[in-house]
C-alpha cells in the first residue's frame, strides 16, 4: 500500500483512509487542497480553459493525483458543485415572513459578494447550456437550496396565516433572488444601505398582492 505525499496546506494532514493492499490511500489534507485549487481555477481562467495541469500545479501536487480522485475535469467540477448541494442552507426561523425574506436576502447577498462566488457562478451557467451534466449539477447545487429554504419560509407564513395555503415558493425566490442576483452577479453594483430591507419588504408585498 502506497501513500500520497501531503499537499503544501497550513491544516494538519486527515487521518488516511483504509485502502485494499497495493492501493494508493487518499489523503484528506491532498483532496483538500486540489478542491480548493478548483475554486481558484475556475475564479481565475473559468471552465473552458481550466486544466488539470493547472490544478494540479495550484494544488502543489502531481496530476496523477487529481487523476486518482476524478477522471477528468469534467468530473471533478460535477463533484465539487454537488458537495455544495448537499451543504444545503438553513431556513431562517424570525417568528415573521418579513424577517424571514430579510434573513434570506442576507446569506444570498453574502454569498454573491464572495469574489470566488461571483466569478465561479456565472462561468458554470454558461457551461450548463453546453453540458447536461453540469446543467444538473448547478440546478441541484443553486436552485435545491434555495427552494427549499423558500418553501420553508412561505410554509411557516402560512402557519401564522401571513400568507394563504397554496402560495407559490417559487413566487417568492422569484421575487427574492432575482433583483439580488442582478444586481450583484450581472450589473455588479454595489448593495446600498437599506436595499435589502427595501427588497424584504416589496416582496412581502408582492406575495400579498398575488395571494389576493
Amino acid at each position: 500500500m502506497t501513500t500520497e505525499p501531503a499537499a503544501p496546506a497550513s491544516e494538519p494532514a486527515a487521518p488516511a483512509r483504509r485502502a485494499p493492499a497495493g492501493a494508493a490511500v487518499l489523503r484528506e489534507d491532498v483532496t483538500r487542497a486540489i478542491r480548493t485549487a478548483v475554486l481558484e481555477e475556475l475564479a481565475t481562467v473559468g471552465f473552458a480553459r481550466m486544466s488539470i495541469e493547472g490544478i494540479a500545479r495550484r494544488a502543489g501536487v502531481g496530476k496523477t493525483a487529481v487523476y486518482r480522485r476524478w477522471k477528468s475535469k469534467l468530473h471533478l467540477v460535477l463533484d465539487l458543485v454537488g458537495a455544495f448541494a448537499a451543504d444545503g442552507l438553513p431556513v431562517p426561523a424570525t417568528g415573521s415572513l418579513y424577517g424571514d425574506v430579510r434573513a434570506l436576502l442576507e446569506v444570498m447577498s453574502h454569498v454573491l459578494r464572495h469574489p470566488v462566488a461571483s466569478a465561479v457562478i456565472p462561468d458554470l451557467l454558461v457551461e450548463a447550456a453546453r453540458h447536461p451534466e453540469i446543467a444538473d449539477a448547478v440546478r441541484g447545487a443553486l436552485l435545491e437550496g434555495e427552494r427549499s429554504m423558500a418553501q420553508g419560509i412561505v410554509s411557516e407564513a402560512v402557519a401564522r396565516g401571513e400568507l394563504p395555503a397554496g402560495t407559490d415558493p417559487g413566487r417568492a425566490l422569484d421575487l427574492a433572488i432575482g433583483p439580488l442576483y442582478w444586481r450583484q452577479v450581472v450589473v455588479r453594483d454595489k448593495v446600498p444601505a437599506g436595499y435589502l430591507d427595501e427588497l424584504a419588504r416589496s416582496v412581502v408585498a408582492g406575495l400579498k398582492a398575488a395571494a389576493g
